[in-house]
């Protein structure tokens, strides 16, 4: 959570600055805020609210200087106040510094700061950090040398950018909290995210743990903590910067949910062979997979959903498996061994649960893997092997279409697993290859002809609002409630259909329309289970294809085509989605950034 931004170079960076705050708001919004050196020392100014805010506080402001550092605050140590936000300084301005991640021992630093004359201001822990560096000036030490004993003396997670009055040069550090250099010419840049940046350049350094970087005017210097040069080489990203706008749609989150065909054709492209019946996922070999006797995918949120359907679709194909919340994992791991594969679900690769999960794992023996969005993330590089969803960069908090991608992969992943460890592929592969080939031609379909706003419409004013599936629907039901809760406000909940009956039933009345999804696995039994709740005076809504008996008996219909029930979820899930933007839209809601949200938590 929270953006980080900085540049060093020639031009203005106050621009550039909040060019990269607009491009990283979905990390958060709860306040922003910038420093620059212009020429007279450290010049700050910082609200709360949304960057658009900012920009209009400092129309008259001062800020013209070529090394400037800006931050997007998403709360964690004290409320979204002016005075919270970053950057944060010590007493003379002559520090500024942002900050993501906790800092656990702030308390203890505060405290001993305090004993030697620091006055703090605000109720962060990152304030203390701005302290520490000009504690540690004042004793003497070089600027350089400052912020590396400074940085030594800090426990927890953390990504920091620091600047010192007088010098054109940027200080950072990471630990846990993900951050990366950007290199065009004479141009530098540091960012916790690449698109702050992407429209100024797609050379991007990863940094990694323990890495601290020093940018001027001359380049960038790689070092550990203790000064040893290190070599990190930078890598071409290939997304294009107008992927990061919204090219033309209200939101982000339509747009992205309209780039389904698109990110689906990336993800299976060269990866599957219909004609042939074969799957070719790069980096795995025929047999890469033998010897594995159970999986374990370890994820959160939207991800945890995507692997619970990649669970299912592994079970489903003969291999042990179990989805667990990452969140979780440290408390109730299951054993695993060297037989063990766990895989770990993270859209950013840097979510902060699913690394410790996945470090956990590692530590116990067992061999890993990362289904994941993004080259040169921490889970990519943690993780003995990287699977990429080729989604292209999502900025809507509300996870879509890398939900989608996510599936995919981790279906084509079930079925090479499989087919390594039982020396076969399941019976239905020929049936699912040519589905997923025509897949995004088929959402695009639904795309087109959705009754998703004429639903969302008709049933504004309900009170709940229940989704069930069974089997790959369950999943589906889940993801649909966490969409519709998470940008509408409105209390949803997803069920599977057969606990509809074990409690939940209680709840149902006339205002309490029921999502009910069907993928021709057991819908008889979810037929039933919806008719349970319609007896109630719950009005269906049946998610399904045109001739399926559903229709007969709902209240409304959003229809998907016939398709493969290992993949007619995921149709159910784009007019689920879209349910839930037209919710949202009418409540007008702000859908990109819902509130207490934040697209990518890198802290636990």
């Amino acid at each position: 959570m929270c953006g980080i931004i900085g540049h060093v170079g020639t031009g203005n960076a106050l621009e550039t600055l909040l060019t990269g705050l607009e491009n990283l708001e979905y990390r958060g919004y709860d306040s922003a805020g910038v420093a620059v050196q212009n020429g007279s020392g450290i010049a700050v100014q910082k609200r709360s609210g949304k960057v658009e805010e900012l920009k209009e506080s400092i129309r008259d402001a001062h800020l013209e200087g070529c090394v400037g550092i800006g931050h997007t605050r998403w709360s964690t140590h004290g409320p979204p106040t002016d005075t919270n936000a970053h950057p944060h300084t010590d007493e003379t301005t002559d520090v500024a510094v942002v900050h993501n991640g906790i800092i656990e021992n702030y308390a203890e630093l505060r405290e001993w700061l305090c004993t030697r004359g620091h006055e703090f201001t605000s109720d962060t822990d990152t304030e203390v950090i701005p302290h520490l560096i000009q504690y540690y000036l004042d004793e003497g030490s070089e600027s350089e040398a400052a912020f590396r004993r400074a940085i030594d003396e800090l426990e927890g997670s953390y990504a920091v950018t620091a600047m010192i009055s007088g010098e054109h040069v940027l200080y950072a550090a990471r630990k846990g909290s993900p951050l990366v250099v950007g290199v065009e010419d004479d141009e530098f840049f540091l960012a916790s995210d690449v698109p702050a940046f992407l429209e100024y350049t797609d050379s991007v350094v990863y940094l990694e743990d323990g890495d601290v970087v020093i940018v001027d005017d001359g380049g960038v210097e790689f070092t550990d903590l203790e000064g040893n040069p290190v070599t990190r080489d930078p890598e071409t990203v290939d997304w294009d910067p107008e992927q990061a706008g919204k090219g033309g749609y209200d939101h982000f989150m339509l747009k992205e949910i309209h780039e389904q065909p698109t990110s689906l054709a990336q993800a299976v492209e060269g990866r599957i062979d219909p004609e042939n019946g074969r799957i070719a996922l790069e980096n795995f070999e025929s047999g890469t997979f033998e010897g594995v006797e159970s999986v374990q995918l370890v994820a959160c949120g939207t991800s945890y959903h995507a692997a619970l359907y990649g669970s299912l679709a592994l079970n489903q194909a003969g291999i042990r498996s179990k989805a667990l919340l990452a969140n979780e994992y440290s408390v109730s791991a299951p054993p695993v061994d060297d037989d063990t594969l766990v895989v770990a679900v993270t859209q950013s690769g840097e979510t902060a649960d699913t690394l410790n999960a996945l470090r956990r794992a590692a530590r116990a023996g067992a061999r890993t893997l990362t289904v994941t969005n993004v080259v040169g993330s921490t889970a990519a590089r943690e993780a003995d092997d990287a699977l990429f969803i080729r989604a292209g960069p999502e900025i809507g908090v509300a996870a879509t279409k890398t939900f989608s991608s996510q599936v995919v992969m981790l279906t084509l992943l079930a079925q090479r697993i499989a087919d390594d460890c039982l020396g076969a592929p399941p019976a239905d592969l020929e049936m699912l290859l040519p589905e997923l080939a025509r897949l995004p031609g088929t959402i695009e379909t639904v795309l087109e002809q959705s009754d998703a706003a004429a639903v969302a419409s008709r049933f504004q004013e309900c009170q709940s609002y229940f989704f069930i599936g069974r089997g790959l629907g369950y999943p589906v039901a889940l993801e649909g409630a966490l969409k519709f809760k998470e940008i509408t406000y409105e209390h949803a909940e997803g069920f599977a259909s057969g606990e509809l009956k074990h409690g939940p039933l209680a709840l149902v009345t006339p205002e309490t329309p029921v999502f009910a999804i069907f993928t021709g696995q057991e819908d008889e039994k979810t037929l039933k289970n919806a008719e349970e709740a319609q007896t109630r005076g719950a009005p269906v809504v049946a998610v399904c294809p045109d001739d399926h008996r559903a229709v007969d008996i709902a209240d409304a219909h959003l229809k998907i085509p016939e398709t493969d029930a290992d993949i007619s979820g995921l149709l159910a899930n784009v007019q689920l989605q879209l349910v839930s933007y037209h919710a949202a839209d009418l409540l007008d809601r702000p859908i990109d950034k819902p509130r207490n949200l934040a697209k990518s938590v890198t802290v636990e």
